[in-house]
This record gives structure tokens, C-alpha cells and sequence, in this order.
């Protein structure tokens, strides 16, 4: 017959304080990039959003069998999909570098239009924004299935 401590389940407070450490230090490295998924400002926001238009505009084409335009307004920095999205603006710190429809150079245009077709196709477009950090997003479409095609151009 043994006689001492009975046995015990549990962890120790050493073990726990290991645990929480390690918690806290996954935590505060993911944390950043975490919060900048979640706030998608400058030209994450800016992305998003033209991609979402675009989205919406072949949906609408497609949906409502009619022609449905893509709307961008290069000097004010807005864009819409009438009818399908509304107005959107560019954050103030992402500008248009190249805006091109059907090969032809509209950044310094009033308006550009890029129409989508009910077959779900649609004009060429490529536009690349850049941030003053040196950020460079190109977004085309592939003119066949018109899905946006996103390129860091780093």
C-alpha cells in the first residue's frame, strides 16, 4: 500500500500560463492582417468594389437579357452600374493609372462605358490603380466569359 499524495488530474498553473502565452502571441502576430481584411480601405476597397460592379453588371446582363454598362467616371473617381449598383467612389488615395476600353486610353476621358452582353461577354477593359505607397492593382476582364481577372503588379 502506497501512502503520499493521492494522484491528481489537471494541469499545473506553469502549463496554463504556456497556453495563454501562446494564444497571445498567435493573436498579436495574425491581428494585423486580420483587421485589414476587415476594413478593406485604399486600394483594397477600391478593388473590391470595381469587381463587385463588374460582377453585377454581367449578372444583370445576363439576367435581364439587355446590353448593361459598367459606367466609370475617371476624372471624379466614381463608377456605377445603372440599375445594378449604385454609385461608388474611389478612396481619395488610390488614383487611375490606366484605363483602357476596347484598346482605346480613357483616363483622362469624361466617362468611360463598358458594356456587358446578354451572352455574357464583354468589351475589353483593363484599368490599374495605384496607391502613392506604390500599390499597383490590375483588373481586366476576360472578354469571352467577362469575369474580372485581378493581377499585383508589384
Amino acid at each position: 500500500m502506497k501512502r503520499g499524495r493521492p494522484f491528481q488530474r489537471g494541469f499545473t498553473l506553469i502549463e496554463i500560463m504556456m497556453v495563454v502565452a501562446i494564444i497571445g502571441l498567435t493573436l498579436t502576430m495574425g491581428l494585423p492582417a486580420f483587421l485589414r481584411v476587415l476594413k478593406k480601405e485604399g486600394l483594397y476597397k477600391a478593388e473590391y468594389e470595381l469587381v463587385e460592379a463588374c460582377t453585377k453588371a454581367r449578372r444583370a446582363a445576363i439576367m435581364n437579357n439587355e446590353k448593361t454598362y459598367l459606367v466609370i467616371h475617371p476624372m471624379d473617381g466614381t463608377f456605377e452600374v445603372p440599375g445594378a449598383y449604385p454609385g461608388a467612389q474611389f478612396p481619395n488615395d488610390v488614383a487611375i493609372e490606366i484605363l483602357g476600353v476596347n484598346f482605346i486610353q480613357l483616363e483622362r476621358a469624361d466617362q468611360a462605358k463598358i458594356c456587358f452582353f446578354p451572352n455574357g461577354t464583354s468589351d475589353e477593359f483593363t484599368i490599374v490603380l495605384h496607391t502613392p505607397g506604390g500599390g499597383y492593382r490590375k483588373i481586366s476582364l476576360d472578354t469571352v466569359t467577362a469575369l474580372p481577372d485581378i493581377e499585383d503588379l508589384r
